[in-house]
């Protein structure tokens, strides 16, 4: 396979762009009252899975020589990216009670980075199932196994990121460190693929390359707007939520 210089910094910069708007859409959360927390973490869901790991994946894929013309199958392309949305949502509502029991708040955590990261892997591998090329595809297990622990534990860090990161530098320091994990993770995967190519089967033919990249086109505009949501909306007119549990602090403790 190759892959340039190019391909790997263009999916690095989508990565870590989406890690920004997924942190800055989780503090949102994190400062939304009940009525809007819910769809910020909607927003983060989309911005790290849609955008951050699904975007990143197939920019990368799009810069890859395989050694023969490659053509995607559709329907599983587009489950692999409900896929990554879905599990950084799950991962998402799993740690959004990290921090409200010290007891707890550990298990949270990692049940919620084992959950996604797993579905990370899944997605990444639900992608590369989606090719459709002239080539007997296999995987060195060992590989794969470790890119399924590099998932996880980028997962996790990323989790406590959206519940620990305030500010723009550390949001930005913590999506560079993001950038690196799910790129990494990637890449592990595809250095886990051998393919034995069959240069006597008919060329594969097809437009999904096209179709793939006006997904990721769509994503650029879907970021954008989430950039003006972010831009038009102030955490300091919502509830907070350290505010809430305060409130429950002192509740408890007058009960007491």
């Amino acid at each position: 396979m190759e892959m340039g210089t190019a391909t790997p910094i263009a999916a690095y910069v989508v990565a870590v762009l989406g890690s920004v708007l997924g942190l800055l859409a989780a503090e949102r959360a994190r400062n939304a009252n009940r009525t809007t927390r819910n769809w910020w973490i909607a927003v983060a869901a989309v911005s790290i899975g849609g955008l951050g790991i699904w975007g990143m994946h197939f920019t990368a894929m799009l810069g890859t020589w395989m050694g023969s013309n490659v053509s995607y199958d559709i329907p599983i392309t587009l489950l692999s990216m409900v896929v990554a949305i879905v599990v950084v949502a799950i991962g998402l509502f799993i740690v959004r009670r990290y921090g409200v029991d010290g007891d707890t708040r550990f298990a949270l955590l990692a049940a919620g980075g084992l959950v996604t990261g797993l579905g990370v892997a899944a997605m990444h591998y639900t992608g590369m199932s989606a090719i459709i090329i002239n080539a007997d595809v296999s995987y060195n297990l060992w590989i794969v196994a470790l890119s399924v622990v590099i998932a996880v534990v980028a997962s996790t860090v990323a989790l406590w990121f959206t519940r620990k990161v305030t500010g723009p530098l550390a949001v930005g320091g913590a999506a560079l460190v993001m950038g690196v994990a799910v790129t990494g993770m990637h890449y592990t995967g595809m250095y886990a693929m051998n393919m034995a190519h069959d240069h006597t089967a008919a060329i594969v033919v097809g437009n999904s390359q096209e179709l793939i990249t006006s997904l990721i086109i769509g994503g650029a505009g879907v970021s954008v707007i989430i950039i003006f949501l972010l831009a038009l909306t102030s955490s300091d007119e919502e509830a907070s939520e350290e505010a809430e549990l305060l409130d429950r602090v002192m509740r408890r403790t007058s009960q007491g």
